[in-house]
């Protein structure tokens, strides 16, 4: 995990970021336990209590969940792991439209461009 933090948004969801894209990515896999809020504080070099936030915060967004005297497990229901990666997936094409209008593009050229960049790329691939 990331030990240089943005100082325009706070810690814990920039940590909640960076759970979830490892849930995203598949390196927590759902029913998996996430490491102790001490270790993920030693980790990140951030106050144990900052951590306590994070798994809070992503307990009540149900994408983890504490099972008393065991930790914390990255949720096994699958429709809201769905559900986090479509809203991943949203906040990822808003940010680079935004980039891409401050850079004065339009949708048409963003379009034409993103398409001839996909072509490009499968193409290489296949």
């Amino acid at each position: 995990m990331a030990d240089t933090f943005d100082t325009s948004k706070p810690i814990y969801k920039q940590l909640i970021d960076q759970f979830y894209w490892k849930i995203i990515r598949g390196e927590l896999k759902a029913g998996e336990k996430l490491p102790s809020v001490r270790e993920t504080a030693v980790e990140v070099g951030v106050n144990p209590n900052t951590v306590s936030r994070t798994y809070n915060e992503m307990e009540r967004a149900e994408v983890v969940e504490t099972k008393r005297g065991q930790g914390t497990f990255v949720t096994e229901n699958q429709q809201i792991i769905h559900e986090l990666k479509e809203e991943m997936k949203q906040i990822q094409i808003k940010q680079f439209v935004r980039e891409m209008e401050a850079m004065g593009y339009t949708a048409k050229e963003m379009i034409a461009d993103l398409t001839r960049y996909l072509e490009e790329e499968y193409h290489d691939r296949g």
